[in-house]
């Protein structure tokens, strides 16, 4: 590593609170000899993974932790904050209210933005399933055309076939029908079309797979364009390769972007829009970028970050204990994909799992990142908490009671 000094308790600054970044405080909280502080927009971590159903279902999946509930008893302190910038040379940072912290090494796992594509339309007219706040206002949207208007919209569409439009596609009929049915609104056909820019599904897996899947889609009766380009969105309907099709339901699932920050701070970018590092994840002098926003060959995936962050405790931990430090070793990842109910396609190297038995493993692996980040008296109340009724609409709760009474 370059140029870094040995001293005690050495100021930690993590800045991003989703799973690399909690899992590095995590980690180093185990040792004394830090300080360490996690700067957070949130002040919860997204378990993105569970997103989907989120967004897809009238049950409570709880995919927010609290970052206090994380860190209770531990040697964590949270700051809810935006960061700006950074100055490498005074080894401060800058938030959005210009408070200004100092570190002796610094961690930055931002996460992604949604890349709209400068498609116009998009920010105005999509709904994503990026937040909290944006899965709400989507299921508001789905209620109001079955509740109000007391019919369904003609065409629903997800723009993006990488897994997690894949997985909210699955899912997508299954909610508006359930919400259909509880306001006695018939239920005609429901119209869904996946759009994908690319001449297959999931372009970075495997051809096989890719192949099954589409047939999965099709069973459930999910139109599928491939080789389609979203030219507009807008408040009534959608235009792809210079066809217009009416619709007010549209899911943006297309893909991200690194985090602006980056980029506004003069970070070396490489041109996959990743963060350049070296073998320690080191980006510049006690610089440290992991998770998402690193040049990594698995960098996106949940699996990476909470490997990156654990990485680079470690390798921390090591320094302060004048140890030899360790390179970065690249770690496969296991994708799993639901596609509907009690379906999905796991693939893993040259394993291909579909079916029952892949929906188990996905159960098995949500089940294990949570246990990666909190204790089993933490994943027992997620679990308990995730089988309760979570939706305002007093029609749809009354029908709930009314399936539990039967």
């Amino acid at each position: 590593m370059k140029n870094m000094e040995l001293n005690n308790k050495k100021q930690v600054l993590i800045v991003g609170g989703g799973f690399g970044g909690v899992k590095c405080a995590l980690t180093l909280s185990k040792d004394p000899n830090f300080k360490i502080t996690l700067i957070s927009k949130s002040n919860n971590l997204t378990y993105y993974p569970l997103q989907y159903q989120r967004a897809t279902s009238l049950g409570r999946v709880n995919s927010l932790i609290p970052l206090d509930e994380l860190f209770h008893n531990k040697n964590v302190k949270i700051i809810s904050e935006e960061v700006l910038s950074i100055d490498k040379v005074k080894q401060t940072i800058q938030t959005a209210s210009k408070k200004e912290y100092s570190y002796d090494f610094i961690v930055f796992s931002l996460g992604t933005v949604t890349n709209d594509f400068h498609i116009p339309g998009v920010k105005e007219y999509a709904f994503d399933i990026k937040n909290n706040q944006s899965i709400k206002k989507f299921k508001e949207h789905i209620h109001e055309q079955v509740a109000k208007n007391h019919h369904l919209d003609q065409n629903y569409f997800v723009i993006g076939a990488g897994p997690t439009g894949l997985e909210l596609a699955g899912n997508l009929t299954s909610l508006v029908k359930e919400i259909s049915k509880n306001h006695g609104v018939k239920q005609s056909h429901i119209n869904l079309t996946i759009i994908e820019a690319n001449p297959r599904l999931l372009a970075n897996l495997p051809i096989d797979s890719s192949r099954i899947i589409s047939r999965r889609l099709k069973k459930l009766k999910i139109k599928i364009k491939l080789k389609s380009k979203l030219e507009m969105i807008t408040d009534h309907s959608i235009i792809v390769n210079q066809k217009e099709y009416p619709s007010t339901s549209v899911l943006w699932a297309a893909g991200s972007k690194n985090n602006p920050f980056f980029e506004n701070n003069n970070f070396t970018i490489t041109s996959r829009g990743k963060i350049s590092v070296d073998a320690y994840l080191q980006t510049d002098r006690n610089i440290f970028v992991i998770g998402d926003n690193a040049n990594t060959p698995y960098s996106g995936m949940a699996q990476t970050a909470i490997h990156d962050g654990e990485f680079v405790a470690k390798n921390l931990i090591r320094l302060i204990n004048r140890k030899e430090l360790k390179s970065y070793k690249v770690k496969k990842t296991i994708s799993v994909i639901p596609i509907g109910h009690k379906w999905a396609a796991m693939i893993w190297g040259e394993l291909r799992i579909y079916g029952y038995l892949g929906w188990l493993i996905r159960g098995i692996a949500d089940l294990i990142g949570f246990h990666y980040l909190e204790n089993w008296k933490q994943i027992s109340k997620q679990y308990i908490y995730r089988n309760e009724f979570d939706e305002d609409c007093p029609v749809c709760k009354i029908a709930e009671d009314a399936n539990l009474l039967n």
